[in-house]
């Protein structure tokens, strides 16, 4: 329809995993080292490296959350808090308000999305379709070729951004869309290929993953 589903749950938390694994793109966040006594992804915190503003206001605000804490805290942990879904009362301020809809804003400031009221049923509701689509269709385009064209058969030899896009599109239940408009061979070749992909062991891919040990803690943390 050109605007994320209100009903897809999902997104919320993959925007979240997604805010987590740009910090560390960045430079900002880093897992702790691996030891013998915490070798899982899903047990190893997440630790301040720099606090230098990114000039990105959602990313700043995490950024201040992770460094406020007492005690590191890990992915999953970090993720159930930025979305709110923790029982901890004393850890409620940490929550990321209203993502999806300054998101949104955002993209309508770039003349990416427009503002627009959809009816539905009862009651009215304030969406963000697609005005410019060029834009969509360059990120659809670059995960299909890297699902085809410029396949490589292995995720440390692909870009790190489009590792984590496939790993959050994934995590946000979109990534099917992405592929539904390829001739049915290669929808079934991409989907083959991603499925083998979002397959492979999080341990064992970050261990070789040097950088990229956020995508796949991310991944693990939706996969449990």
């Amino acid at each position: 329809q050109g605007y994320t589903s209100f009903w897809n749950e999902c997104i919320s938390s993959g925007l979240r995993g997604g805010i987590l694994i740009e910090l560390a793109l960045r430079g900002r966040i880093r897992l702790e080292p691996r030891c013998i006594r915490k070798r899982r992804l899903l047990d190893r915190k997440v630790l301040l490296k720099s606090d230098a503003p990114t000039g990105d206001v959602l990313l700043d605000e995490t950024l201040r959350h992770i460094k406020a804490t007492e005690s590191a805290e890990t992915v999953q942990t970090w993720i159930d808090l930025l979305t709110g879904e923790t029982w901890n009362p004393f850890k409620l301020q940490y929550q990321l308000r209203n993502v999806r809809e300054r998101i949104a804003k955002a993209l309508v400031e770039k003349g990416i999305l427009t503002t627009e009221k959809q009816n539905f049923l009862l009651f009215d509701m304030t969406t963000h379709p697609v005005s410019n689509a060029t834009e969509k269709q360059r990120l659809v385009k670059k995960l299909q070729e890297s699902m085809l064209e410029r396949w490589v058969n292995d995720p440390h030899r692909m870009d790190r951004r489009t590792l984590a896009l496939l790993v959050l599109a994934h995590s946000s239940d979109v990534l099917e869309n992405v592929f539904a408009s390829l001739a049915d061979d290669k929808y079934n070749v991409a989907m083959n290929r991603t499925k083998d992909l979002l397959d492979m062991d999080p341990e064992v891919e970050a261990a070789k993953a040097g950088g990229a040990e956020m995508i796949w803690a991310v991944l693990a943390a939706f996969n449990k």
